[in-house]
């Protein structure tokens, strides 16, 4: 049951992140226990300048946030024995193999590579510490995509995830596209496309129906606007912004459309120890697995990000000055964040403002979604932090 004080801070918090000063145009945000939900709510609209009021069952794209269900579907592959963590990736997806790492540039602008010292495992993959990064969280990246005119990933192809390695594998953590490579090794397991696999192994367990690669008939009118924010602070509605349907290659990093309910599900099965109400997802212990920082003994951890394309996100951080590490496949905080969430608690966040956590200590959990780029906007990620807070405050 919510309690009146929590309910009426929580929706407080979601009026004040629309009707604040540059606020944002909408939002939906949900908190859960083991059980189900206590709190749901909406506010605004899914496009400024139309009435359409956003709602709970209002559909979004999730980006990033589709990671941990990718991740998922991979430790399925690891708890039947069809896969090892310490498996070179390319034993199932040959073309990785052939990923260089960047050396420099000549003075002409053309990328300098050389092979690296070892090769990519699925374990680099699940933790970011393949080399690979994202055009958008790296100049060089950006630099070496443009020379060899290798498309963006939000094209949602296949050549847009051959790029190149920033660094030796296992060297460093740098987030990027690891996991859609990984949604490639489970479709070369199960014979069939991604989303299918998340349909029959995570979505119907879970009793999940308004979540896929592409949007059913019944999620597009209830699809809510991304919307763009100038460097000024004005928003302007993107509605033809969409991500490719039916796309080319079911992305595992980012490619998923869902309602904040049928996410909360997932965080549900998480926070259950991989239960849901029509079946096993994982073992209890894979959860436990999945929920351990992997990074600490490679002695690295998670820091912020500085933008290469402003357009897309700004440079920042979460809970600077808190240290920071990663499991499969969530950024995990390796001490008690100022928000209330405790320690080895998990999270993450998709790029057009959208966040989640889950703290399997308290048995909590929410999501918080809008649709705004850049990323880590001005008026949503506060407004997340707030919630979040709010939770835990009032609970």
């Amino acid at each position: 049951m919510t309690s009146h004080r929590l309910k009426t801070a929580l929706d407080a918090t979601l009026h004040q992140t629309v009707h604040r000063h540059g606020g944002a145009p909408g939002v939906v945000a949900m908190a859960t226990d083991r059980t189900g939900n206590f709190y749901e709510g909406a506010a605004g609209t899914r496009e400024l300048g139309l009435d359409r009021p956003m709602a709970t069952d209002s559909v979004f794209a999730i980006f990033s946030t589709t990671k941990a269900i990718t991740g998922t579907c991979v430790m399925q592959l690891v708890e039947e024995g069809k896969i090892s963590l310490t498996d070179p990736a390319g034993a199932y997806v040959p073309e990785i193999d052939e990923l260089q790492v960047l050396d420099g540039f000549d003075a002409d602008g053309r990328p300098r590579t050389r092979a690296p010292r070892r090769r990519i495992t699925v374990n680099d993959l699940m933790l970011h510490t393949s080399g690979l990064g994202y055009e958008f969280f790296s100049e060089d990246d950006l630099k070496y995509r443009a020379a060899l005119n290798i498309p963006t990933v939000v094209s949602g192809s296949f050549e847009s995830i051959r790029t190149v390695l920033l660094h030796e594998p296992g060297a460093a953590w740098t987030y990027g596209a690891n996991i859609d490579w990984l949604g490639r090794i489970v479709e070369q397991q199960r014979g069939k496309r991604l989303g299918e696999v998340m349909k029959e192994r995570v979505f119907e367990p879970l009793g999940m129906q308004d979540i896929g690669f592409g949007m059913s008939e019944s999620m597009k009118p209830r699809r809510v606007t991304i919307h763009d924010r100038a460097a000024d602070g004005r928003l302007t509605p993107l509605p033809e912004l969409v991500l490719p349907e039916p796309p080319p290659m079911d992305m595992g990093g980012h490619g998923l459309y869902a309602t904040v309910g049928e996410y909360m599900k997932f965080i549900r099965m998480v926070l259950n120890d991989g239960a849901g109400p029509h079946g096993r997802v994982l073992k209890a212990d894979t959860v436990q697995r999945m929920a351990q920082d992997g990074l600490a003994a490679m002695d690295l951890s998670v820091g912020g990000w500085r933008t290469s394309v402003p357009a897309l996100s700004n440079t920042g951080e979460f809970l600077p000055g808190t240290d920071k590490g990663w499991s499969y496949t969530f950024m995990t905080n390796r001490e008690r964040a100022p928000t209330g969430r405790p320690a080895n608690s998990l999270m993450w966040a998709g790029l057009a403002n959208s966040f989640f956590w889950i703290d399997r200590e308290s048995g909590i959990g929410g999501y918080w979604a809008t649709q705004i780029l850049p990323f880590q906007d001005c008026a949503s990620y506060p407004g997340f932090v707030a919630f979040e807070t709010a939770v835990y405050h009032h609970r």
